[in-house]
């Protein structure tokens, strides 16, 4: 076990005790050394079976632990600075879970406080960036082979919402992960968002607007759409196409198994992301483990999750008073590449 990089998991709750059964089965190089959850019943629950893990309820002993040499950030986000911040204190390195921080002066609490280090800690939970349908599109577009990116069609779709979901979590939770995976794909911050709403469905909670229909500008002027749709009923869908000067390309039709019997075919569909973005979950931390082991930080930054906050703060207000809300970033600090990549 010398060998092995002890990992404290922050949330023992749907996300974190996936990580956890993750690091164990899934994962080499990493053992679970140290958990913490509020509820500690949980957490023993997402530990049985694990030698030598440590059950906190106080997420800093569990960086404190015996073994830890780094962090994984699962809790709900509003507990993800204070952690954050903790993990620098202690020079461990971290992967946080999206949101980063949910309110952007927050974030941009983390960017400085990361800044002052002078070297980077953190890598942020955006997935998608590690699903191979996704990594091959970045790869197509960074080729140049298509032109110029003038748009991105992307679409996001649930079977339902949970029960504390609301009209600003559509945005700041589900098309959160648009944010950053516009931003990354096309290498361009966005500038501009705009939320027109539907009627919403018959299916969806009272008071909820949902669907919505997303609309972003970059600062080289590509747009980005967004369809997001939290209860559609059937099933969990994303997709991306990018439509470029000389052609275009699309990510996220279903390659699953078709079963056809009596006279008639059905195709499998996803029913929530641990099960459509479980490679990319996988590929993330493995590549996280082996990063660390080697003492470096790759991936998406704190300021790929400061600039999503923000963004996600500029469609919540387009969102409830309408109209386009322009997105006003701090000024980056040299630490961080203009995207990271």
């Amino acid at each position: 076990m010398g060998d092995l990089l002890g990992v404290a998991v922050l949330g023992a709750g749907h996300m974190g005790a996936d990580h956890i059964r993750r690091l164990d089965e899934v994962v080499s190089g990493a053992r679970v050394a140290a958990v913490a959850d509020p509820d500690v019943t949980r957490a023993k629950e997402a530990v049985a079976g694990l030698d030598g893990v440590a059950v906190h309820t106080d997420p800093l002993a569990a960086l404190d632990a015996p073994g830890v040499g780094a962090a994984l950030i699962a809790s709900p986000g509003p507990a993800h600075e204070e952690a954050l911040l903790a993990a620098f204190e202690r020079g461990l390195p971290v992967l946080c879970e999206k949101p980063m921080v949910p309110d952007s002066t927050g974030a941009l609490r983390v960017v400085e406080a990361e800044a002052r280090l002078g070297r980077r800690l953190a890598q942020i939970g955006f997935m998608r960036r590690y699903d191979a349908e996704y990594r091959r599109l970045k790869s197509l577009l960074d080729a140049g082979g298509l032109g110029r990116p003038l748009m991105l069609h992307c679409t996001h779709r649930n079977v339902s919402s949970p029960e504390h979901f609301t009209s600003a979590m559509l945005i700041n939770s589900s098309v959160s992960h648009e944010i950053d995976a516009a931003r990354w794909l096309l290498g361009q911050e966005l500038t501009a968002v705009t939320v027109l709403r539907p009627a919403s469905s018959a299916d969806a909670p009272r008071g909820l607007v949902d669907p919505q229909f997303v609309l972003f500008e970059t600062e080289r002027g590509a747009l980005v759409d967004v369809e997001v749709f939290v209860n559609s009923g059937f099933g969990y869908q994303v997709r991306c196409e990018a439509v470029c000067e000389r052609g275009s390309a699309r990510i996220g039709d279903e390659h699953t198994m078709v079963v056809t019997s009596r006279g008639s075919a059905a195709e499998e569909v996803a029913q929530d992301y641990l099960v459509r973005f479980a490679d990319a979950y996988d590929r993330e931390v493995q590549t996280w483990v082996d990063v660390t082991r080697r003492g470096e930080v790759t991936g998406p930054s704190v300021w790929d999750g400061y600039a999503a906050s923000v963004v996600a703060e500029a469609g919540v207000r387009a969102l409830e008073r309408g109209g386009r809300v322009a997105v006003e970033l701090a000024p980056r600090p040299d630490l961080y590449a203009e995207v990271s990549r």
